[in-house]
């Protein structure tokens, strides 16, 4: 191979580097750390209420009547995370519906998970409610603000055919537009 040889960008790179600069693509395009911690934040919320911890001999259960309601809120709020990521066009309706499954979360599934699912999934809809998709590559250059000339009126006159003191109503004057006087 001599210097004069292109190298095409993926071919003669490690695969790793390539998976890492396929995924950090992916992960642009979408609200991810909107949906990692709104996933996060299901996950105790379902978890908590059918856990069964043992302390030496003793068992600790923490099952209570809100189970199911529990295992719903923590599922759907699974989904959502998901949502956000596979299916960014909703991210809004995804952002509201977490933040108020995190807020029915405290009183029904154990203080929202201990919290701790709480706040992951109140963060994460916060996170979802506030992504905006960004500018493709090529659209770098912000457009220059067209400024008026300091010698300009600051309203320009009108200029359709009939005059100033004209009040045309109909379809075909004006250039299809009806004037309200």
């Amino acid at each position: 191979m001599s210097a004069e040889t292109a190298v095409s960008q993926g071919r003669d790179e490690h695969y790793i580097r390539v998976l890492r600069r396929n995924f950090r693509t992916w992960r642009g395009q979408r609200p991810f750390w909107a949906g990692l911690l709104t996933l996060l934040g299901g996950i105790p919320i379902a978890y908590f209420p059918y856990a069964t911890f043992k302390i030496g001999h003793m068992n600790l259960a923490m099952q209570t009547t809100a189970g199911a309601g529990s295992l719903i809120i923590g599922v759907l709020l699974v989904t959502l995370g998901l949502t956000m990521w596979f299916q960014h066009i909703v991210r809004v309706f995804a952002g509201v519906a977490t933040i108020l499954l995190a807020l029915v979360s405290l009183p029904i599934a154990n203080l929202g998970g201990f919290v701790i699912g709480f706040v992951l999934s109140l963060t994460g809809g916060a996170l979802s409610l506030s992504w905006v998709p960004g500018r493709p590559a090529n659209a770098d250059e912000t457009p220059a603000v067209q400024q008026a000339a300091p010698d300009s009126p600051a309203v320009p006159e009108q200029r359709d055919g009939f005059g100033a003191d004209t009040h045309e109503t109909s379809i075909e004057g004006n250039g299809g537009r009806n004037s309200a006087g």
